[in-house]
């Protein structure tokens, strides 16, 4: 199993929300490149990056510091948030980011994530975002309305083959991940599923691994000390 350290991108500065609420905004760095630079040297092969601007309004604001991130570290780089038309997709391709993650379009626009999975293949991920069983829109302040499974199953059949499920309940919050939720996306999903919420214990890292799970993300309990990246990709492994 992958372990993608995130950066979570807010004015150009990494930081980390609670549950998702933009008013409760913890800033860790303000040099985002820099923090890549350590999850590498820390033995991390990729990083998960979310231009939280973008998710709320959509576009690139954060554009310039999600390259320099990839310029700096080297890292493979999954990036998410604001990713609403195949332009934004191509911008982020041609800048060498090896996976944009589509979101709110999944939802709102799925001819486009058709057409997307059609030009770029693997390249192209989905993030499910879930809030009460629903998948949530627009940097998790709407909800959509579409239960869970169903969304994952449609966006597999339109031929994606990673999906990113976060629990929103769960992340910033230190409380534990939801295991259930992956294990059962795992029986029902063929896709590739990485798992982002939440995770507070090393154990939970090992629970996911055996489940067999494609990848988590780590977040606030690495920025918080509760584990190091280095345990964290011994655990994955």
């Amino acid at each position: 199993m992958i372990i993608f350290p995130a950066i979570d991108i807010i004015d150009g500065k990494a930081v980390r929300l609670y549950r998702g609420d933009y008013s409760r905004m913890t800033v860790y760095s303000d040099d985002p490149a820099g923090v890549a630079v350590s999850f590498r040297e820390a033995g991390a092969e990729a990083v998960h990056i979310v231009d939280l601007d973008g998710a709320r309004a959509g576009g690139t604001p954060n554009f310039e510091t999600v390259a320099k991130i990839k310029e700096k570290s080297g890292l493979f780089c999954e990036v998410g948030g604001g990713v609403r038309s195949l332009g934004v997709i191509r911008k982020y391709i041609d800048a060498g980011i090896d996976r944009v993650i589509i979101g709110t379009a999944a939802v709102t626009n799925p001819p486009m994530l058709i057409e997307a999975t059609a030009l770029y293949g693997g390249r192209i991920a989905v993030s499910a975002d879930v809030k009460n069983g629903r998948i949530a829109i627009r940097g998790w302040t709407e909800k959509s309305g579409e239960d869970l499974y169903d969304f994952c199953e449609r966006v597999s059949v339109d031929g994606i083959s990673n999906i990113i499920c976060t629990d929103i309940s769960k992340d910033g919050a230190m409380r534990g991940t939801n295991i259930k939720l992956y294990r059962e996306l795992a029986r029902r999903c063929d896709a590739d599923i990485t798992a982002s919420g939440g995770i507070t214990k090393l154990s939970e890292i090992e629970e996911l691994r055996s489940i067999g799970l494609y990848g988590a993300i780590v977040g606030k309990a690495y920025y918080s000390g509760a584990f190091t990246l280095e345990e964290a990709i011994a655990a994955a492994k």
